[in-house]
């Protein structure tokens, strides 16, 4: 059994999302969103580098001798999914592993906005599943799979970097394809998958102005694309998308999103009380014909409004998600301030007033 397993049975035993193993400090444990060191010696550079190197194929070690990142999925001996970043830095070698569950989530079992599942209703057009790193965008993604692949008969092709939950077809083909292993890019795999008759393509990562262009041209001729990106907010993923493009195709851009583009939903992970693990919070945008002109007239500033007003139509601010779910007492409260635009909505609820900002009674 290689080494490292060890240390990945503890952190699932535990709980944890995420173990991170680094020269000069002891393993770590992402716990509810905190880092804990676990009771080990600090790593030295040669330990460490001789556990990682047990569970690299040739191929990974070569491309890591080169100097370049290595992401691959890793499944140990006792059957644990881990979705691995091997890394170099100052002080000598690092790895992440985020754990994997063994069975796809169900929306229900997420938590998430009713609407979500209405979005895998479309048989064409655009869905994005945006926020930053480790908030959840893959499993929220691969519970939307599941649903399609249970209720309909589609030939589904999915792309990743690198696989992370594994779909067994049920009523649809699922087809998973890793960057790396059996594709180049992105956006070849984008450009292959529309060659396979498919009904729904989901990218991994829209990271590049060529996949973005390919998954643009897919959502326009008669499919279904699920992506995601790296953004924070309904409206810094529509002008990431309108910058990433030429400027000579700005105008084609901006119609495709208004008539294309369904739906964006931005998470952020938020603990829950007592520490009872973290729940996704999701800001949802589904486009409508004055979002679509506030688009084409470069008023996507005006965006937050409607998503304040459209609650008929399954939209939510991220502030009044936050507000409803504090108030539902799904949340931590401190921690949903933390998140929060407009922090005066959530003020009050917070225990911990050392959060709030301090007036100063000398002012004026």
């Amino acid at each position: 059994m290689p080494r490292i397993d060890a240390f990945l049975k503890l952190g699932t035993s535990q709980g944890c999302s995420d173990v991170h193993l680094a020269v000069g400090v002891p393993p770590m444990l992402r716990m509810n969103g905190d880092l804990i060191p676990i009771r080990f010696r600090d790593l030295a550079a040669a330990e460490l580098e001789s556990y990682i190197t047990e569970i690299l194929t040739r191929h990974h070690q070569d491309r890591f001798r080169t100097g370049e990142d290595v992401d691959f999925s890793y499944v140990s001996e006792d059957g644990g999914r881990f979705r691995v970043n091997v890394f170099r830095k100052d002080t000598g070698i690092g790895a992440v592993f985020r754990a994997i569950p063994n069975e796809v989530p169900t929306l229900d079992s997420l938590s998430l906005p009713p609407v979500v599942k209405k979005l895998c209703d479309y048989h064409q057009g655009m869905v994005l599943v945006t926020g930053s790193t480790g908030t959840g965008k893959s499993t929220t993604l691969a519970a939307m799979i599941d649903l399609l692949n249970t209720t309909r008969k589609l030939n589904i092709i999915s792309l990743e970097d690198p696989i992370e939950f594994v779909h067994r077809s049920k009523q649809s083909q699922v087809v998973q394809r890793e960057l790396g292993t059996h594709l180049p890019t992105f956006a070849e795999g984008v450009r292959a998958a529309m060659r396979e008759d498919p009904d729904v393509i989901l990218v991994g990562e829209m990271r590049d102005p060529e996949t973005i262009s390919m998954a643009m041209t897919a959502a326009e001729t008669g499919h279904l694309v699920l992506g995601t990106l790296h953004t924070t907010s309904a409206v810094k993923t529509i002008d990431r998308i309108i910058d990433a493009l030429p400027i000579e195709e700005r105008e084609q851009t901006k119609s495709f999103l208004a008539q294309s583009l369904i739906a964006v939903v931005t998470q952020v992970l938020v603990k829950r009380p007592e520490g009872r693990g973290r729940r996704a919070i999701c800001e949802v945008m589904v486009m409508n014909r004055a979002i679509g002109k506030l688009i084409q007239t470069e008023q996507t500033h005006q965006i937050p409004v409607q998503l304040q007003t459209g609650k008929e139509a399954g939209m939510q601010s991220l502030d009044q998600a936050l507000l409803a779910a504090v108030q539902a007492k799904e949340i931590d409260p401190d921690d949903a301030y933390a998140y929060a635009s407009d922090r005066k909505l959530l003020a009050k609820h917070v225990v911990d007033r050392s959060l709030l900002p301090q007036i100063d009674m000398a002012a004026g």
